[in-house]
């Protein structure tokens, strides 16, 4: 009998141990989580939304657009925080009061083109010219089987939370942005940390047969997407 109770003690404490240790894992990858995004328990995070490009109605949003707000809400959830979404053209807010996710590129979202002017200066989006933006001195084009996304993480001299910018050339684009931020926060923590700032170019490839499925990291332009373009530079 005592050497029953000797081995039952020691399941339990064995199975408390474990128990604990996946507990300070989870709890370790949750503090990494809302320092990346700048959130806290009960905090607020603003959505902001694109317009659907084609739609007469500033209220109408894309269904690839919905989805990419539904990742973004589901990190936000994640972190014990609450999402806020807004359109585009009807968000007043200063920098940095909350964390941001603007989803969409300047042509749809008004609020996407401002970021763009002051934060992003180095990368130039240009819808006229089938749809194409340039960064450096390299275009990023779409075409029927490619699709590029911007992927950006910046912060307001003063601002205490950081703007995530996801930035597509099509709706597509913006999708496969938020999901890959979805999936690869925490190889993006390992390498920014969590005040770096970043931009990333995606690239998707067959989007119509394989949907955002075969997403990958085209280039890391964060050395030059934060400063003006260079005269002459194309």
């Amino acid at each position: 009998m005592g050497d029953l109770l000797i081995n039952l003690l020691a399941s339990v404490i064995a199975g408390s141990a474990v128990w604990l240790a996946q507990f300070a894992v989870r709890r370790r990858r949750l503090d990494r989580e809302r320092a990346f995004f700048g959130l806290a328990p009960g905090a607020g995070a603003l959505l902001v939304a694109s317009r659907h490009f084609s739609s007469p109605s500033d209220d109408s949003v894309h269904r690839r657009d919905v989805a990419a707000l539904v990742e973004l809400a589901t990190l936000v959830r994640e972190c014990g925080a609450r999402a806020d979404v807004v359109g585009g053209a009807e968000l007043r807010q200063e920098l940095g009061r909350v964390t941001e996710f603007c989803v969409g590129g300047p042509s749809a979202n008004p609020r996407a083109a401002v970021h763009l002017r002051t934060a992003l200066p180095g990368v130039e989006y240009r819808p006229d010219e089938k749809n194409i933006f340039v960064i450096g001195t390299t275009r990023y084009a779409n075409s029927r089987d490619v699709r590029y996304a911007v992927l950006a993480r910046f912060r307001a001299p003063t601002a205490s939370r950081p703007v995530y910018f996801l930035g597509g050339l099509s709706s597509d684009g913006n999708l496969a942005a938020a999901r890959h931020l979805a999936d690869h926060h925490r190889d993006l923590f390992r390498q920014y940390g969590a005040d770096r700032p970043f931009c990333l170019v995606l690239r998707i490839r067959e989007p119509e047969a394989y949907g955002t499925d075969f997403t990958e990291l085209a280039a890391d332009v964060s050395d030059v997407a934060f400063t003006p373009a260079g005269n002459g530079e194309d």
